[in-house]
């Protein structure tokens, strides 16, 4: 049997501004109305396999679960404390698997890729099955189409079965490189996809990395429920080695494939990749949202909150959105990361928070704020109901625009329709709920002296949450 194992603990700083700490590309509609981990998920359809693992970092856990209840995905969602890279996550995943006795094949996806061609991918697996059931750690090589620098490369041996023996990793090359590596013809795109043996890789882990072995297992046997969620243990895996499967085990491995992928694939792992994978205009564009180009050239144009105009310019990539704006040229797509990272060490939160904060019962987004003041759009869906809580430093008025809000104001309970407002004081406590069947809409205009989302004393809260989150 397979057992699906989908990593989902990715941050995809190369798309910043649409991917962020708090919102990471996997969870992005990016290519369809799905999102990159809903696609992920959807391509498991005709695999005779277990419902997934998804295994993410617990500050995702409600986006995790509202994306599989949007598509009615029935999955086990393990929590990451903190992000240590693939090879631990996949270990804590066979430990898992193999709790009941079973030995299942992981097929190791990660979350946020592209995959154009199903039938081909699952065509793939099919002739890695046999090899896998062999004792082989298998790996998907994609059929390159071109040189590549922002891929790692894998170089074939033998052929093995329905792949072939794994000769080497070759890291990120440079343009010439790249364009060596596709004539020769023997080598593949890393995929960062695996198909193998739990106990197979268990015993490689051990063997080659035992430390890390012995912190999965512990990180494993701590681990607890907490509503849907299972939390990995703490202590454990946050003294774990981090390190990725290639690095930690693949290339020790004494028994290692590569079978073959050509199914339309990307990781979505650049501007310039989400722009191959759609259909460009007649002037090379692709653009998304409210965007007027004039005299535009082979760009890449988006525009979330407001109007985006271009007027000549070629080969750029300018994204939109409701708090920053990113204009690179493309040859310097790979290198947005580095530019995250010095706006991370400047200290703006741009870089963490999204314009839309997602939260288990909805999503706000911040509208206009100013000395004393703040205003929030705020989303509560069916049955959702936030914190009884209180505030220390400010007020709150609320204006319903759609839907019925259900308001708990210290012991008064009461209902709130379209075009009606109500005011919470300072200090007062109180609690919103959505009782209705359609989203609640409403506006709330915060005033005070300090406007944190850490001002909330929480006293009852049906998702368990810390104060910040």
């Amino acid at each position: 049997m397979i057992q699906p194992v989908i990593l989902s603990g990715g941050s995809g700083t190369r798309l910043w501004p649409l991917s962020r700490e708090q919102m990471p590309k996997q969870f992005l509609r990016l290519t369809s109305p799905q999102s990159l981990l809903q696609q992920t998920l959807a391509r498991l359809d005709g695999i005779n396999a277990l419902p997934a693992m998804v295994i993410g970092h617990h500050r995702h856990r409600f986006l995790m679960a509202e994306q599989l209840r949007e598509i009615d995905a029935a999955a086990r969602l393990i929590l990451e404390p903190e992000g240590r890279n693939t090879a631990p996550a996949i270990a804590c995943a066979a430990l898992l698997a193999c709790q009941s006795g079973d030995d299942p094949l992981l097929l190791v996806l990660p979350a946020d890729h592209v995959i154009g061609d199903v039938a081909a991918f699952q065509h793939s697996v099919d002739k890695a099955v046999p090899l896998a059931e062999q004792g082989y750690l298998v790996t998907f090589g994609v059929v390159p189409t071109h040189p590549e620098t922002g891929y790692g490369y894998i170089a074939s041996g033998e052929p093995l079965g329905g792949g072939y023996h794994l000769k080497a990793f070759i890291e990120k090359p440079d343009a010439e490189r790249a364009a060596q590596l596709v004539k020769n013809g023997d080598t593949l795109w890393n995929s960062g996809m695996f198909l193998l043996r739990a106990s197979t890789y268990l015993a490689e882990l051990q063997r080659l990395q035992p430390a890390m072995g012995d912190a999965c297992a512990r990180a494993v046997s701590g681990a607890h429920r907490d509503l849907d969620f299972l939390r990995l243990g703490e202590d454990a895996f946050c003294q774990c080695p981090a390190d990725s499967i290639d690095y930690a085990v693949m290339e020790h491995c004494q028994h290692a494939a590569v079978v073959p992928l050509a199914a339309q694939w990307s990781d979505i792992g650049s501007f310039d990749a989400l722009r191959a994978a759609a259909t460009p205009d007649a002037n090379g564009n692709v653009s998304h949202g409210d965007v007027w180009l004039t005299e535009t050239q082979d760009s890449l144009v988006m525009a979330e909150s407001r109007l985006v105009a271009t007027l000549g310019i070629k080969d750029l990539v300018v994204v939109e959105t409701a708090d920053s704006v990113l204009v690179a040229h493309r040859d310097q797509a790979q290198q947005v990361k580095h530019l995250v990272a010095s706006l991370g060490q400047a200290g703006r939160r741009e870089v963490d928070e999204a314009p839309r904060v997602h939260r288990p019962w909805g999503s706000f987004q911040a509208m206009d704020a100013g000395a004393r003041y703040q205003v929030k759009r705020i989303t509560v869906k069916p049955g959702g109901r936030l914190s009884l809580q209180r505030h220390h430093h400010r007020a709150e008025h609320w204006v319903v625009v759609s839907g019925t809000a259900r308001v708990t104001v210290e012991e008064r309970c009461y209902l709130v329709s379209e075009n009606q407002s109500t005011y919470i004081p300072i200090g007062a406590l109180h609690r919103l709920e959505n009782p209705g069947k359609i989203p609640l809409e409403l506006i709330e205009v915060q005033s005070g002296t300090y406007l944190g989302e850490d001002d909330i004393e929480r006293f009852d809260d049906a998702y368990e949450r810390n104060s910040d989150e």
